[in-house]
């Protein structure tokens, strides 16, 4: 193998920022793209009634989080060829499924079109702020991931949790802990992919799309119980 000169270092360089900015890019793209699907899967959600929870709501949720990580194991098996594309924005659609039941809630609170865009509009700025922040720290936050990970363990245990109790508290509780760490997640992700820790765009959007859902998701929780309070 011959050794590298002088001259090739910047080159190098070049090569690797190129790749890095064509990830970041691709990722953007992909994630804008994403959002069509999740519209279509909530507006189609909203019109038909559709609900993993209305039954049996312990059981919604384990049958929710198997197709979750069923789609989620599929995508990384195929992320390296062009099905991997149709199976994340398969699974955006599906994930639209799901928030169609909050949707319909807070749609018929009498601002709940207000509710919806102050959180659109939250998440749009948690997501600006964390994308700013992701390329300005220097420090590498890559020693987040297992604390997050951890986290995001706990929180689904408290949502089943939430399923037997129904205590309203721990409701206002796991939503507000859920903003703060899929905020956290956002940043770390960004990070990640900007500084090249990921370099295959559709994982990088699969894991920037859970990150903005669940923000979403969390803060329309929120605003849906102020808002049925009023």
């Amino acid at each position: 193998m011959q050794p590298e000169t002088p001259m090739m270092a910047p080159a190098r360089s070049t090569s690797i920022a190129l790749a890095q900015n064509r990830v970041l890019r691709n990722t953007y793209l992909l994630l804008a793209i994403s959002m069509l699907p999740t519209i279509a899967g909530a507006w189609i959600g909203v019109a038909t009634g559709f609900s993993f929870f209305a039954g049996n709501p312990v059981m919604g949720i384990v049958l929710f989080l198997a197709i979750a990580f069923g789609f989620m194991f599929a995508i990384n098996k195929t992320k390296d060829s062009a099905a991997g594309v149709a199976v994340l924005l398969a699974f955006t659609f599906f994930m639209g499924l799901m928030l169609s039941g909050l949707l319909g809630a807070v749609l018929r609170m009498a601002d709940g079109a207000r509710l919806i865009a102050i959180a659109f509009g939250g998440t749009a700025a948690v997501f600006a702020t964390m994308a700013t922040l992701a390329s300005t720290i220097k420090r590498d936050l890559g020693g987040m991931g297992k604390f997050l990970t951890i986290g995001a363990v706990m929180l689904i245990v408290g949502w089943v949790a939430f399923a037997f109790l129904q205590i309203p508290g721990l409701y206002v509780a796991l939503a507000l802990l859920g903003i703060v760490i899929f905020s956290a997640f956002m940043l770390y992700d960004l990070q990640r992919i900007i500084n090249g820790g990921e370099t295959n765009y559709i994982t990088a959007t699969l894991a920037l799309y859970l990150d903005i859902f669940n923000v979403f998701q969390n803060l329309l929780a929120l605003l849906g119980i102020g808002g049925s309070s009023d």
